[in-house]
């Protein structure tokens, strides 16, 4: 079976960019299952109903999350109400929501989803090495085919979770930087990676802001609030192939879409 799995998706440009091509990239890849983050789906920052509404009206069928899961109150309410909206599994585990599921694919497979948050140059979480031992003790009961978003800022913790949990999950694909990476490959025991999927937003920006913002944060030191850029859109992923008896993968292809809007 095929996955795609997204990068990050930031604000209105990127959920216009998924408006635009998601579907032909479903239907030219064949993809049977499709996996996006959506901490940014909101202005840049957090998602609100409406916005993850439209990701599951456009074909998404899972949704990750990271840091900037409650930057938005309609996540306290939301995460609870919405098994395909997921938040990182080593928050406390009284926090709304949980960090894992398990979703049927087009072709009527079970495939399990589990979220984690790094924490090195982070909050101070639970460990996500031992948060994705117990969690994967459960997945792994329901389906073999598991792909695990690695929400983190420093690429040394990303690796070593792909390390950490080559051979037991398909794939370990990293979110939150926003720049795709040029590592995609298959571990040695079957686990497909890549240090980070990329951003599906604007690409005329600074990591899907303003770039003007960013600038003056870096020479003069003055801070400014965000704003979440305009203009061309880009679309970041990769198409994941995997062995639906082993469970283990066989590819793993980065996905560079650019679309240009008024």
């Amino acid at each position: 079976m095929k996955i795609l799995a997204i990068g990050d998706v930031v604000g209105r440009v990127g959920r216009r960019a998924l408006s635009v091509g998601l579907n032909a990239i479903v239907t030219n890849t064949k993809a049977d299952f499709v996996l996006a983050n959506a901490e940014n789906l909101a202005g840049g920052f957090g998602f609100t109903r409406d916005t993850v509404e439209e990701m599951f009206k456009l074909g998404v069928d899972a949704l990750t999350t990271g840091n900037h899961v409650w930057d938005k109150k309609e996540a306290l309410d939301l995460l609870p109400r919405e098994p395909r909206l997921l938040r990182p599994a080593n928050f406390p585990e009284a926090a709304p929501g949980k960090g894992a599921g398990v979703f049927t694919s087009r072709g009527g497979v079970k495939v399990g989803v589990l979220n984690l948050q790094g924490r090195v140059f982070m909050e101070a979480l639970d460990c996500p090495f031992r948060r994705a031992e117990a969690e994967l003790a459960a997945l792994s009961k329901e389906t073999k085919i598991i792909i695990v978003d690695m929400h983190a800022e420093a690429t040394s913790e990303k690796i070593a979770m792909a390390n950490f949990l080559d051979g037991r999950v398909s794939a370990v694909v990293g979110t939150h930087t926003h720049v795709q990476t040029a590592d995609a490959r298959v571990f040695p025991r079957g686990t497909a990676y890549i240090t980070d999927l990329g951003m599906t937003g604007p690409s005329h920006s600074i990591i899907g802001i303003q770039p003007e913002i960013i600038l003056k944060r870096f020479l003069l030191k003055i801070p400014e609030r965000f704003q979440e850029a305009h203009g061309p859109g880009q679309f970041n992923g990769a198409l994941i192939e995997i062995d639906e008896n082993t469970g283990l993968a066989r590819s793993i292809k980065p996905i560079q879409s650019s679309y240009e809007f008024n």
